[in-house]
């Protein structure tokens, strides 16, 4: 394919974080960037999310007196996936997370700072959160299209990606259908695929995580997996299309994420019955599914004055007790009135909690109730789901973001990060880090906007 409308040196499929920080990487490498975006407005994944991004050896870390790195943020990427991750991708991750937030809030102006209300858990080792007081995902979105904006790179709005055209293994440009049905062709000397995963799509769901084809999505809509099925049939390989990130709390009716620091320090999960039925410490992406299997198919989580104290800065927390999602109660028997349970079940669900914090033993499920504060009166309650919130498998890239080919070969202009992009997750749930969708997003998307450009030069 020769004919094109128009040709851009960079061409970004994909306007969430990933899109924009590769937009913005590239464009300070020297290229002329174009950014096609689905969408009339800009949201995808990142704009549902709480917009926090773990990052390893970050000045804002060191600010605040905590020592990290890119050598221990691996060492904890490896232990979490049980070594079942691709050990480039996941260096290139490590040590490029701290210099890509770096950059961001340096040059452009972001306002990160180190979250020393997001507890170290869940296989980070220590303090690596990053974000700012009083912002969620669609801050971010919006901020990051201004910075985009502010650098005079053009974003071209509801515009599909539907094909992309190569030349042996060489990607030479792209064709996008609007909404009316009109077809352009535009040429470009790399793409960079920061498209969506695949939570949205229940065929490909069906074939990769069978068991979360049925799962409620909170993911993006558009999550439908189109990158990653463009670029394979051009002979792209894809890798961990099974790894997921579940998550057992999105409060019903609601659809707001109730924060994790709301476990992390000190709240328990319950069933309809009263019974607590998991470690809620053991895996944040995991705990989907014991949650999605208990009668009913909701549970409770229940925390206390305390913890909502702490956790009050969340701006998803501060959302649901401006809707007064909390159930209030005083005393025990209370709020198992208020909650539906059976009031027994729920005291000794608090009882085998506090033994074993007085103990120093992990209680029956497996939690260790290290200085964690156990709910005490009085209570608060939220109605919650599990529920499917981004995919972790795509398309195999090498440490420099580009995609890899099924025959061992690699396409030199062609890159992806985000959603599209294999991630360091592991085959499954269970390799899943707090934060890690948008660290990889921020990551990747660096890396590929900074190859990128010279590729097409």
């Amino acid at each position: 394919m020769s004919e094109f409308e128009f040709t851009v040196p960079v061409v970004i499929m994909g306007g969430g974080a990933c899109g924009a920080v590769a937009a913005l990487a590239a464009h300070d490498a020297g290229a002329e960037v174009l950014l096609i975006e689905r969408d009339e407005r800009p949201m995808g994944t990142t704009g549902m999310s709480m917009g926090v991004v773990c990052a390893a050896g970050t000045k804002s870390q060191a600010a605040h007196g905590v020592t990290d790195s890119g050598e221990i943020f691996l060492a904890d990427i490896l232990a979490k996936t049980r070594g079942q991750t691709d050990p480039e991708i996941a260096r290139a991750i490590a040590f490029g997370s701290g210099p890509a937030m770096d950059w961001l809030i340096d040059t452009h102006g972001l306002p990160f700072q180190l979250d020393t209300g997001f507890r170290a858990a869940y296989g980070n080792s220590t303090l690596r959160i990053h974000g700012w007081e009083g912002h969620n995902g669609q801050d971010l979105i919006e901020l990051l299209h201004q910075r985009v904006a502010d650098a005079g790179i053009p974003i071209l709005s509801e515009a599909r990606v539907t094909d992309i055209f190569a030349t042996d293994d060489r990607i030479t440009g792209i064709e996008i259908t609007r909404p009316g049905g009109t077809v352009e062709r535009v040429g470009c000397g790399a793409l960079i695929i920061a498209s969506g995963g695949f939570a949205a799509n229940r065929e490909m769901l069906a074939r990769h995580i069978p068991d979360m084809a049925d799962a409620r999505n909170n993911g993006h809509e558009g999550s439908e997996g189109d990158g990653i099925r463009l670029a394979a049939s051009l002979g792209a390989a894809t890798a961990d299309m099974g790894a997921y990130q579940g998550y057992a709390m999105l409060t019903d009716p609601q659809g707001i994420s109730v924060p994790p620091g709301v476990i992390i320090d000190g709240g328990i999960i319950v069933n309809r019955l009263g019974n607590r039925f998991t470690d809620e410490m053991a895996d944040i992406a995991g705990m989907v599914h014991p949650v999605h299997a208990q009668p009913g198919g909701h549970c409770w989580v229940i925390y206390d004055d305390t913890i909502a104290a702490r956790q009050a800065y969340v701006p998803d927390l501060q959302m649901l007790n401006e809707l007064n999602a909390p159930r209030l109660a005083a005393t025990l028997p209370d709020l198992a009135t208020r909650i539906g349970v059976d009031a027994t079940a729920l005291e000794a669900s608090l009882t085998e909690a506090r033994a074993a914090f007085a103990s120093g033993q992990p209680d029956p499920l497996g939690r260790l109730w290290q200085g964690d504060a156990r709910p005490t009166a009085p209570y608060r309650a939220l109605k919650v789901v599990g529920a499917i919130y981004h995919t972790q498998g795509g398309l195999q890239i090498d440490g420099d973001a580009r995609v890899q080919r099924t025959d061992g070969g690699s396409f030199p202009n062609l890159f992806a990060g985000g959603g599209a992009a294999r991630s360091v997750s592991g085959p499954a749930h269970w390799g899943y880090l707090p934060a890690m969708g948008l660290c990889t997003a921020f990551t990747l998307g660096r890396i590929a906007g900074m190859n990128a450009a010279q590729a097409a030069r």
